[in-house]
């Protein structure tokens, strides 16, 4: 379906109020992540001082094993956010993904919302492409030009299929998808990686991306926001409105989207995203096997409301406590967290 181009910026700046104000957390499902405890290390024999979160993604150095998930951009409003966003990441040492970059492809003068690399020159940043969009004239001019204006060091391609369907310009034709998301990884100039948008990707759909090329998965799993939900709070279609509730439970859990990639392959970089909210929960998908631990709508606020300040004490709030709880089992650096003993099952 081609929509208005002005279309497309009003549903991102709907996107960021419904967000906000309303909750549009799925229900009856969680991140599976309450499931999880560690064994406490009373005898660490290390010191608190000496835990490093430090690494690498995507052949960069990172100061912590964190990303700020795809969010928005293409109105100024988004141009704030990601302003904000930026500061704080590159402060703290954080990877940064970027919304849908499909409005500046489409529209030059949006362009400039998504360019944070003024603001963040050191980190890693990732360029985001709807998947979909490879069936709607999108090729790989088109995904190479994204990476372009965010001067970004990868290209993640999201697929948001019951998103696209409750949305009211939705794209929806995902047929065929692999051959091209395939194609395009064989020749964009950077890592190509997919992610889900909050109902996780499971091992079957992982092995089929990874055999295509995929260079990383960031699971995005179910027990943060539905965007069912979102887009329900922007249709007047009271039919629609009324289905969506029937889809409040609808996802992968992100542990178990975890443990499904991982049971795929034990070397593809993996993102864990989808309802985190603290650094336990980071340390926790880092144990099961994720690389980077993603923060999206937790930091929204933050980041629309106040500002790149409040952004970094929020944020090293999050590295304290993944730091503790590394020291509470005695991890003296992320490959020990990662490598664990002490991780168990409820």
């Amino acid at each position: 379906m081609d929509q208005p181009k002005d279309l497309t910026e009003k549903r991102k700046t709907e996107h960021i109020r419904i967000s906000l104000h309303e909750d549009v957390e799925g229900k009856n499902i969680t991140t599976g992540l309450e499931n999880y405890r560690f064994v406490p290390n009373a005898l660490p024999e290390i010191s608190f001082e000496d835990v490093a979160l430090s690494g690498s993604f995507l052949g960069k150095s990172m100061k912590t094993p964190f990303l700020i998930s795809s969010m928005t951009g293409g109105t100024e409003t988004a141009l704030k956010i990601n302003q904000n966003l930026a500061i704080a990441a590159q402060e703290r040492g954080w990877a940064i993904g970027l919304g849908s970059m499909r409005a500046a492809v489409e529209k030059e003068e949006l362009a400039y919302t998504f360019q944070i690399r003024r603001w963040a020159p050191d980190i890693p940043v990732i360029a985001n492409i709807g998947a979909v969009q490879l069936n709607y004239r999108f090729g790989l001019e088109e995904c190479k030009r994204a990476v372009e204006i965010a001067e970004a060091d990868a290209l993640v391609l999201h697929l948001n299929t019951l998103q696209e369907v409750f949305q009211p310009e939705g794209d929806t034709d995902f047929s065929h998808l692999l051959s091209k998301i395939e194609k395009l990884v064989s020749e964009m100039p950077v890592p190509v990686g997919v992610k889900e948008v909050g109902m996780g990707i499971d091992n079957d759909t992982a092995e089929r991306l990874i055999a295509a090329g995929i260079q990383f998965i960031d699971v995005a799993g179910a027990g943060g926001t539905s965007w069912v939900q979102v887009e329900s709070y922007r249709s007047e279609d009271a039919a629609r409105k009324k289905a969506a509730e029937a889809f409040l439970d609808w996802g992968l859990p992100t542990s178990e989207s975890i443990n499904g990639v991982r049971e795929v392959s034990q070397k593809i970089p993996v993102i864990a995203s989808g309802g985190l909210k603290h650094g336990v929960d980071a340390a926790k998908s880092l144990a099961l096997g994720a690389d980077i631990a993603g923060f999206g709508r937790s930091l929204l606020q933050s980041a629309v409301e106040k500002d790149a300040e409040a952004l970094i004490l929020q944020m090293d709030r999050i590295e304290f406590e993944l730091r503790t709880a590394m020291f509470g089992i005695g991890a003296l650096n992320i490959d020990e967290l990662k490598t664990t003993k002490r991780l168990l099952k409820k």
